[in-house]
């Protein structure tokens, strides 16, 4: 496991590599952000992003998905994965933020659960992104970057993997990191072929070194 040294040059490094990390899911205000971070799931920003330049025209209110039946919902976002799910927990959201918060997107994590279709990735997400409260969201990027590294353990779940990097990341850099993360994973670290003889962290990475020894016992 990384030391408290070792992941400051962690986040300094992936700081310098990806300065301008930040939500790569295109949004004008906090409702378009949850439907988007919604459709996202098991799905690409690039791919939510086509289908959103669309809808988000179409569709400015709770009430403007709520006023069309479901099938021609399901129309507007079917080349999204999990298509039909998704529709149906827009319309289940929306009639949500109308009847129970006054057509405005909770501030808080907790509420925004209450949220169908809203898992604690996603509320992280809207609260970091649309309010600016400190939040680390764990998508699959997060998640590999931090036990690759040493950061967290190879056994730990989505939930110990966000406790462990709150405990060890300061709170004011929360949000920022998470980014920097998800960049390093999706543009340096992936999953297939990550670039660990061109890696600035190789020296402190635990997966980075076996993969470089598998490569040279070749």
């Amino acid at each position: 496991m990384l030391n408290k040294t070792q992941i400051r040059y962690c986040l300094d490094t992936m700081g310098e590599m990806f300065p301008d990390a930040h939500c790569e899911l295109n949004h004008s205000n906090p409702f378009e952000l949850v439907i988007a971070v919604a459709l996202s799931a098991q799905c690409t920003d690039v791919l939510v992003n086509k289908v959103t330049k669309t809808l988000f025209q179409k569709y400015k209110t709770p009430e403007d998905y709520l006023n069309v039946p479901i099938e021609e919902l399901e129309q507007d976002i079917r080349s999204i994965g999990l298509y039909r799910n998704k529709a149906k927990n827009i319309q289940k959201l929306s009639k949500m933020l109308i009847e129970e918060y006054g057509r405005e997107v909770p501030r808080d994590r907790d509420e925004l659960t209450n949220l169908p279709g809203v898992g604690r990735k996603t509320a992280n997400v809207v609260v970091s992104v649309a309010y600016g409260v400190p939040a680390i969201a764990v998508d699959t990027h997060v998640e590999r970057v931090s036990k690759r590294l040493g950061i967290c353990r190879w056994k730990d779940s989505v939930l110990e993997v966000e406790k462990t990097l709150m405990n060890k990341i300061p709170k004011e850099e929360w949000s920022v990191t998470h980014h920097r993360l998800i960049f390093f994973g999706r543009y340096h670290c992936k999953a297939q072929n990550p670039q660990c003889p061109v890696c600035p962290l190789l020296d402190v990475c635990r997966e980075g070194k076996k993969r470089m020894k598998r490569e040279a016992m070749k």
